[in-house]
């Protein structure tokens, strides 16, 4: 109801919890998932949860398992989906400004057997660069990493940016030798007939991001 009247799938946003299992059922049913998804514990960090370890918090999973199905949940944060060419692995990470910055998506390629030009990524729905505005100081740890990354940075008053997370993930992924990389262009702010936005509203759900290996 109210603010996750539409199929939030998140446990940790203070709607109703049977709400939240019987969308989760939906989403199974719907889908036709193997099993339900590890969902994780995220904190804006870079841990992987791995095959077979127990769930602890954690920002992307990765899996080269049939039918174990990998998870994130975001509602402005850019969720980013990954598997090989060969089809034998996926992985999915939660990468908000903090957890992009750390190394979330380095951390999920380097769970990978296969070389990065051997991976593919999704680039999910996200907070769009003509909505994510940031400060001076998250613009200034950014470029203290790589100056290059300063054209994602749109000057938008006084100690304000608008930053573009799909071009900042897109370096990232680069810079491990990652090319492959799709999607990007659907704004979570923008577009409240179908996204969650906690930039936008506040109080809202979170949609899921999902992928994962079939027979």
């Amino acid at each position: 109801m109210g603010a996750w009247a539409s199929l939030n799938l998140a446990a940790h946003v203070a709607d109703d919890a049977r709400a939240v299992t019987e969308n989760r059922a939906r989403l199974s049913a719907h889908l036709q998932l193997p099993q339900q998804p590890r969902w994780l514990d995220q904190v804006h960090g870079t841990r992987v949860c791995l095959p077979g370890r127990p769930l602890r918090p954690a920002d992307a999973c990765y899996e080269d398992r049939l039918g174990h199905v990998c998870a994130v949940l975001t509602a402005d944060c850019l969720p980013v989906l990954f598997c090989n060419v060969r089809g034998t692995a996926v992985g999915a990470a939660h990468a908000g400004w903090r957890g992009l910055l750390a190394g979330v998506l380095e951390q999920t390629v380097a769970c990978f057997d296969d070389p990065p030009d051997q991976l593919m990524a999704w680039l999910g729905p996200a907070i769009g660069p003509s909505a994510f505005e940031v400060g001076d100081e998250v613009r200034a740890a950014f470029l203290a990493e790589d100056a290059t990354c300063s054209r994602h940075f749109q000057a938008h008053g006084a100690g304000h940016w608008l930053a573009d997370l799909y071009g900042l993930a897109r370096d990232r992924l680069g810079r491990t030798g990652l090319d492959a990389v799709s999607g990007g262009g659907l704004c979570t702010f923008r577009d409240p007939a179908r996204f969650f936005s906690y930039r936008r509203d506040g109080v809202t759900g979170r949609i899921a991001s999902l992928i994962w290996l079939t027979p």
